[in-house]
């Protein structure tokens, strides 16, 4: 049996065509995965150099982090064809988790900079873990749902 031809999701949240939640949230992921990094350099060499770039990794990462959430949300919201992909809500909630931590992370290292052991380690861990299975119902709903991208609907 052949598969039946597949047809785009188009955003809603998109500039010329061009959707703003894919495009949002490579540079938040960067900077709240660096945090493990930064991380285990601060706990290696005690320079409190590396304290103070993961609070900032910490707070940028959030900060954009729920920047590119608003138009994730949007095209939620908006597009009744991913509204009824279970991927889309599971995606959503595994976004506003992971977000929630990386948010609670900043406020432990703002309040408390060098005191990371455990509970700064553990949420930046417990963030990076999140991401990673965000991401990758991310890249199911655009590579296997057609989320966002042109495809030809032949």
């Amino acid at each position: 049996m052949a598969d039946r031809p597949r047809r785009s999701i188009k955003s809603r949240a998109a500039i010329a065509g061009h959707p703003l939640h894919p495009t949002l949230v490579h540079f938040p992921i960067a900077c709240l995965m660096l945090v493990v990094g930064s991380d285990a350099l601060f706990l290696y060499t005690g320079d409190t150099f590396w304290a103070r770039t993961s609070l900032w990794l910490a707070g940028i990462g959030a900060l954009g982090g729920w920047v590119a959430s608003i138009a994730g949300l949007i095209d939620l919201i908006t597009v009744k064809r991913i509204r009824e992909l279970i991927l889309g809500w599971c995606h959503a909630i595994l976004a506003v988790m992971m977000l929630s931590l990386a948010s609670l992370n900043w406020l432990w290292r703002f309040l408390a900079p060098t005191d990371l052991l455990p509970w700064a380690v553990g949420l930046t861990l417990m963030t990076a873990g999140l991401i990673v299975l965000t991401g990758i119902i991310g890249g199911m709903l655009v590579y296997d749902e057609a989320v966002g991208v042109e495809i030809d609907d032949k």
